[in-house]
């Protein structure tokens, strides 16, 4: 049997918003974007250069959904992004206002600094020490 994580649901506000989000300030790639009727909508982003886990943007419906965008986990980080260049990862972000919630640190696994995205979503974006260590990160 072979299987795989294809997409994590993230519950935004917004489609458009978001695509500007995760596009123009985090560098992702819109891979999918298809209107399904009635205000819905199927939008796929990505990292740029990345060929496994997308988000799939989900604009909230209801109130508990809406009481859910930024707090998906609770507070706790809830995305990790691993990048090849953490500092050049990092300055591009600063750049483009993101909001770090640290100094970046080092840890056994990676370099590693925790933002929030526009909608109050934890990440951690990591650079890992070396690539057999992805199963070690938190």
């Amino acid at each position: 049997m072979s299987q795989h994580l294809a997409l994590v649901s993230i519950v935004v506000p917004d489609y458009d918003k978001a695509i500007e989000f995760y596009t123009e300030k985090l560098g992702f790639v819109l891979k999918e974007n298809i209107d399904m009727g009635r205000g819905k909508r199927w939008v796929v982003v990505r990292p740029s250069g990345s060929g496994g886990v997308s988000l799939l943007l989900a604009k909230a419906k209801n109130n508990a959904e809406m009481a859910a965008i930024g707090n998906q986990t609770g507070g706790r980080v809830f995305l990790f992004l691993h990048t090849d260049d953490f500092w050049r990862d990092y300055k591009n972000y600063q750049a483009n206002g993101i909001h770090f919630l640290e100094q970046p640190r080092e840890e056994a696994y990676g370099t590693v600094v925790v933002f929030q995205d526009q909608f109050g979503n934890k990440w951690d974006l990591i650079q890992p020490s070396t690539s057999d260590l992805d199963s070690q990160i938190p």
